[in-house]
């Protein structure tokens, strides 16, 4: 198993989220891909290789 690209940690607020993220350097480097980070805990990007990190409670799951 490679190791990812970058570690992000994110919580509640940056639900739903989506990669890249607003404001990042890379944010036309690929499509948009929304990630289901709260349910399992941690979301790896398939364009990039970021992995997302959830610091919120596992209940946490806006617009559901």
């Amino acid at each position: 198993m490679s190791t990812p690209a970058r570690i992000v940690e994110v919580g509640p607020a940056d639900l739903p989220l989506h990669c890249p993220r607003p404001g990042e350097q890379a944010w036309c480097s690929h499509p948009r891909v929304f990630l289901d980070v709260a349910q399992k805990g941690q979301a790896l990007c398939p364009y990039c290789g970021t992995l997302y990190k959830y610091t919120g409670p596992a209940d946490a799951r806006h617009g559901h």
